[in-house]
């Protein structure tokens, strides 16, 4: 039986009707926002089920938008995300989409960027502003960014995690849960790492020059 908080029962601290259709939209917007990183150019939001029925009315694509700007559930400029994005040259678009046998409230949200380069997240709103991320690029995986969340891009080649750990290890960050996913043996995969310990800058820093490491960056969306 799961343990609620008083938070899951009151709900988050948010602009808009619904915790699920707007925090958590919000909250896989910005999820997308922290993977794709710099240089938003164009995003289209393919919505599933209820996302699909119900997003102007209870304000998902402002809410999508605004996790797209890095904005929080909370923050007073997601009613104003679309003038918002448009300023800063950010094009978006919302596609009705039968996505398969997903939670109601998902989004496939798909970021294209000024170096030609392109970002997909699948992810779902599952209640009280919780989120969980099935998919990026293509690659099946779950979490939801309750945690502090390191997110390593890498060549699936021995030693890449014992490298990975020893970094952590030395800045004095314990890790609470760590999952690999891959493409296949010795092709792109995903280290899904979440952590007790905030993680600064210069150890994202310290990860990106481990050799077969593509990527590193944080998802911390609480």
């Amino acid at each position: 039986m799961k343990d609620y908080s008083m938070f899951d029962v009151v709900g988050p601290n948010m602009i808009g009707p619904s915790s699920s259709h707007t925090a958590g939209a919000c909250r896989l917007g910005k999820v997308a926002c922290k993977i794709a990183g710099e240089g938003i150019q164009e995003v289209t939001f393919l919505l599933h089920g209820s996302f699909a029925k119900t997003y102007r009315g209870h304000g998902t694509d402002k809410a999508l938008v605004g996790g797209i700007l890095g904005f929080d559930p909370d923050d007073e400029r997601i009613r104003n995300s679309f003038e918002i994005a448009e300023k800063e040259g950010i094009h978006f678009k919302f596609i009705e989409e039968n996505l398969g046998e997903v939670h109601a409230n998902t989004a496939k949200i798909m970021v294209k960027k000024h170096d030609g380069s392109q970002v997909e997240v699948l992810g779902s709103s599952i209640g009280g502003g919780n989120v969980v991320i099935k998919e990026i690029n293509g690659l099946e995986l779950e979490f939801t960014g309750e945690y502090v969340t390191l997110i390593i891009s890498h060549i699936d080649k021995p030693g890449i995690i014992a490298k990975v750990s020893t970094i952590l290890a030395e800045h004095n960050i314990n890790i609470a849960f760590m999952r690999v996913y891959r493409h296949g043996k010795g092709e792109k995969a995903f280290m899904i790492i979440e952590t007790d310990d905030d993680i600064i800058s210069n150890v994202i820093d310290d990860l990106k020059h481990v050799t077969d490491v593509a990527n590193a960056y944080l998802v911390s969306i609480k």
